[in-house]
């Protein structure tokens, strides 16, 4: 877990009190399909199924702080995965649009990914900066009830590139 699920913070603590976190603000909402060991089981290997960064780099779409655009980003993750990802950007200090999130939607078993019936609120420009990191690239993982759905239940599998500079 330290490796493929590390805290936000660089240095990390043992990770004990982040993993608390995420089950209790994420988790938690799955609890009647999949169980607290379950919860992280089932978001590593989504982590490792989707491999983000692996998609976006055989595009030739690289941290290292140059700008992309929203399409070429948004198509190469559905070009990987086969569903269609809400890209979430904030604001460096220029103002400049960067990647924050990547949501994928899972099936009410959580076992693999569907398309999302709704996408949260949020919006990037139209050029995207992947800003270059450190060592502490941290992905988080979140495998949440989605209660905006519009058809049936499912979960949102959130994740969250830290970028620390």
């Amino acid at each position: 877990m330290k490796r493929s699920w590390p805290t936000l913070a660089c240095p990390s603590g043992s990770g004990e009190v982040f993993w608390e976190h995420q089950w209790e603000k994420h988790g938690t909402c799955s609890e009647s399909v999949i169980n607290q060991h379950e919860y992280f089981q089932t978001s590593l290997k989504l982590k490792q199924q989707t491999n983000l960064l692996g998609a976006l780099t055989k595009a030739g779409i690289n941290p290292d702080g140059n700008s992309y655009s929203l399409e070429s980003i948004r198509d190469s993750i559905k070009e990987s995965t086969g569903f269609t990802p809400w890209i979430e950007c904030n604001r460096d200090g220029s103002g400049n649009s960067q990647l924050y999130q990547v949501y994928l939607c899972v099936d009410r078993s959580a076992s693999g990914l569907i398309e999302c019936p709704v996408f949260p609120r949020g919006k990037c420009g139209n050029e995207i900066e992947f800003p270059s990191f450190n060592i502490c690239l941290l992905i988080s993982l979140s495998v949440e009830s989605n209660r905006s759905f519009v058809h049936g239940d499912g979960f949102r599998l959130n994740i969250i590139y830290g970028f620390i500079y």
